[in-house]
């Protein structure tokens, strides 16, 4: 487990991480999300040791954080930091030899990330001959090469069409599976909601929302509720009668409605089930409704 504790961080007399907390369980994706200027990129560099904190903590299982610990993680930069004339595989043997592979085990772990990625037929083609999205696979290719115990990667899905973004989140999902810690930070919200166990919410500096996407769903979720009666009859106008209910949207047998109290929600389920005609309408489905990630960062960061 990688923890981040009370981590504060200015440039002159701007102040871009106040008391940043907040931890990445092994064996879980962590995603940290945030807008342009949050502090993402500024905390995984504290975490790289690329940038030095003001005040606060990073330890890894317990215990401080080490140069040896950061030099066994793999780090995915936002900006694009491979040799640009340098053969794809080549680069990537050369990078797992830099961390302390043998040769043999190098090669053999390139090798098969390139195949893994999606890069096979341009293993031997210099970096920049490939387009932008394969270059972002190299990149992620080149976090992973020499095995790290963890990961940090910034915006990792950048740049990728839907087809390779499949490919990285089953190659992140399987790392993640063998007991690391994960973190990347992402504007592509439908991503992190559904690759991450665990969600960080940044904004101005400061930790707004974090917790698993369960809890954050369920602590943002409120009393709203919809149902949908389907039949000849259907019709969820009289949801608009119930006691303490609001309808917020109605459309033939179909009703979002928020509730005051849950005694109210179950109310309307009662009366569709009771009250009404079996002959002409049924309850098709009634539910909770359960925010997105989107909606709940639209929430914090207000």
């Amino acid at each position: 487990m990688i923890e981040i504790a009370g981590i504060s961080r200015s440039f002159g007399e701007r102040r871009v991480l106040d008391e940043v907390s907040f931890r990445v369980a092994g064996g879980r994706m962590t995603g940290f999300v945030g807008g342009n200027g949050a502090g993402k990129t500024t905390t995984m560099r504290i975490i790289l040791g690329v940038l030095a904190a003001d005040a606060g903590t990073v330890s890894l299982d317990g215990a401080p954080l080490t140069p040896g610990d950061r030099a066994r993680f793999g780090y995915m930069p936002e900006e694009r930091g491979l040799y640009p004339k340098m053969k794809v595989l080549e680069q990537l043997v050369y990078l797992g030899r830099l961390h302390g592979m043998s040769a043999s085990a190098a090669k053999a772990s390139a090798s098969g990330l390139v195949e893994r990625l999606g890069l096979g037929e341009r293993a031997n083609d210099p970096l920049e001959s490939l387009s932008l999205g394969n270059q972002q696979r190299a990149q992620i290719a080149a976090a992973l090469v020499h095995e790290p115990t963890a990961l940090v990667l910034d915006e990792p899905f950048s740049g990728l069409d839907p087809m390779a973004v499949e490919v990285v989140l089953g190659v992140l999902r399987d790392f993640a599976a063998q007991g690391a810690p994960v973190l990347f930070s992402s504007h592509q919200l439908d991503i992190v909601e559904r690759l991450c166990d665990d969600v960080v919410v940044i904004g101005g500096g400061r930790i707004l929302a974090q917790g698993s996407r369960e809890e954050l769903r369920a602590a943002h979720a409120g009393r709203s509720y919809e149902i949908e009666l389907a039949g000849a009859g259907a019709d969820a106008g009289w949801v608009r009668e119930q006691p303490g209910v609001e309808v917020v949207h109605l459309d033939g047998g179909y009703a979002r409605f928020e509730a005051d109290t849950d005694a109210s929600a179950q109310s309307v389920l009662t009366r569709a089930v009771n009250g009404g005609d079996p002959a002409l309408s049924h309850v098709r489905r009634f539910a909770p409704v359960t925010p997105t990630l989107a909606q709940i960062f639209k929430e914090v960061v207000r």
